[in-house]
């Protein structure tokens, strides 16, 4: 009876540090991460000038967008990780600068960026908090443009003729630093802070075009789940 006693008491020892040795791994090799939360993309606005025939100096402004976001995350490694950020398309408003600041909002555009990035986690796979670094590429599609009566009436659109507005969907390379911290041994949450060195032109149906660098800094905080 005191033998059976005894290995049963190894046994649970044995699946007790097997569990404990488990779950610490939090975010070990193999392990995949799936969050969810909110993501600001606000640009950071260099504009250049439209081109003739305008008023000198007509530049533009975007406006920031805030919208629904998450991620996929696969620990290649315990420290390397690769992350696929997902969110549904941003709207961002077209605002008149220099010289036409004073016409309002000129048009709006979707923009869907697709990013892919591979991650540096420091620390232990067990730790509580992980920062982390990343280096990706961002593709930014740009979709669903539309023009205002602002921009028709600068650039000699009518209402049954208006100045159409589109933007050129391109490639760049994205930078990324951030954080997990861990709730307990599934749950944790992550902030991370982006930047896309992008530039961009802008072309209307007059045949005017204007070159912009938008270098977009994205904000995304959520809360993810450990399969």
């Amino acid at each position: 009876m005191k033998s059976k006693f005894c290995f049963a008491l190894t046994a649970l020892s044995a699946l007790t540090a097997l569990g404990v040795c488990t779950s610490a791994q939090a975010q070990s090799q193999g392990s995949w991460l799936v969050r969810g939360g909110v993501m600001q993309l606000a640009p950071q606005v260099t504009s250049g000038t439209l081109t003739a025939p305008s008023l000198p100096g007509a530049q533009t402004a975007v406006g920031n967008s805030t919208q629904l976001a998450g991620g996929i995350t696969y620990m290649v490694s315990n420290n390397l990780a690769i992350d696929l950020p997902l969110a549904l398309p941003f709207k961002h408003d077209l605002y008149g600068s220099g010289s036409i600041a004073g016409v309002g909002k000129i048009g709006d555009t979707k923009a869907v960026p697709a990013t892919l990035m591979l991650q540096y986690r420091f620390g232990d796979a067990s730790a509580v908090f992980r920062p982390y670094m990343g280096i990706g590429v961002t593709y930014a599609k740009f979709d669903g443009e539309h023009s205002t009566a602002a921009l028709s009436g600068l650039t000699g659109g009518t209402p049954s003729n208006p100045t159409l507005l589109s933007i050129q969907s391109k490639l760049a390379g994205t930078v990324q630093v951030g954080g997990s911290y861990k709730i307990d041994e599934r749950w944790f949450v992550d902030a991370a802070l982006t930047k896309t060195p992008l530039s961009t032109r802008n072309t209307l149906s007059t045949g005017q075009t204007l070159d912009i660098k938008l270098n977009p800094l994205g904000i995304s905080v959520g809360v993810g789940m450990r399969f």
